[in-house]
């Protein structure tokens, strides 16, 4: 697969599984198979396998496998694989940006800028979803129409901690089942993923951006969403919001309407067909205005 860097140079990345993940979604005999394996029993199960200390085990084909380097975490003792896949990364390799007008990266990762249309639609890729379905609330989706959307798509070999991209009040935490499809490049194009898969999402009444939505989504083999707060309460920019546990995953953030300018490296590439790499806290937008002399001014 190939990206691009904030500096604009082109990245070939080895897209790991990619045999398995066109058997069972490019095969008529792999899409009757992958029924079971996405249903939420089946990931509960292995959830658990990878919380036991069987999985220890597994942990240094994986970092061989994605080439992890170790000296960027903290060091610890991993008594299961899924104690290996949340490890923390030193807080002085994760800088969060400080403009006060600024949004950031939620989390590591391929991160892409899309429209939402008049009609509520959300064209990734070669699929389009409902930002309604999306939400299962018509009446909270009218509230972004003509916004739009980053999805930041998180690989195995990425830091799975995320954080929140603005100052604000975030509000309860909704929990929508579903299932729990790969979020490779090829399954996306296959299936609607971030309409179908288990999913939670907050609102977010930022002090730069109105009101924001921020959602995690699940995918096959992750054992679950972790989110640090449930209830009401004020956030900071860049504290962190939660962690996956093993496996692909992906974050959604929906804004308004002029509530927000992109970098315009995101906005190309994405243009283009290409995904951005991004880091958590790193500066990707800003505050939209009319008037360009006051951008970094605050509220």
């Amino acid at each position: 697969m190939k990206y691009k860097n904030r500096d604009g140079e082109i990245v070939e990345e080895e897209e790991k599984g990619k045999k398995i993940t066109s058997f069972f979604y490019g095969t008529k005999l792999g899409r009757m198979l992958l029924k079971p394996l996405v249903s939420p029993i089946w990931q509960r199960f292995l959830g658990a396998m990878l919380d036991s200390r069987l999985s220890v085990g597994l942990v240094l084909p994986y970092k061989k496998m994605h080439h992890i380097d170790m000296s960027l975490y903290k060091p610890r003792f991993y008594e299961s694989f899924n104690a290996f896949f949340t490890r923390e990364i030193k807080e002085e390799l994760r800088p969060i940006d400080q403009e006060m007008a600024g949004i950031v990266a939620p989390c590591d990762g391929k991160a892409s800028v899309y429209p939402i249309t008049e009609e509520l639609s959300l064209h990734i890729k070669n699929t389009t979803y409902s930002i309604a379905r999306l939400l299962k609330s018509k009446e909270l989706a009218e509230k972004y129409k003509n916004g739009v959307a980053l999805v930041v798509r998180l690989s195995g070999g990425d830091y799975h901690h995320y954080c929140y991209v603005a100052d604000g009040k975030k509000g309860k935490n909704h929990y929508l089942h579903g299932v729990f499809h790969a979020l490779t490049p090829l399954a996306c194009e296959k299936k609607p993923v971030y309409q179908e898969n288990a999913r939670e999402f907050c609102r977010i009444r930022t002090h730069y951006f109105d009101e924001i939505i921020q959602m995690e989504v699940g995918a096959m083999l992750i054992g679950r969403i972790n989110n640090l707060e449930e209830g009401i309460r004020e956030v900071k920019k860049g504290e962190e919001k939660g962690y996956f546990s093993y496996g692909g995953s992906t974050i959604v953030v929906l804004f308004k309407e002029d509530a927000v300018d992109f970098d315009r490296d995101l906005l190309q590439n994405t243009e283009q067909g290409m995904e951005t790499i991004v880091k958590m806290g790193e500066r990707i937008g800003y505050r939209k205005m009319l008037d360009e002399s006051k951008r970094f001014f605050s509220l």
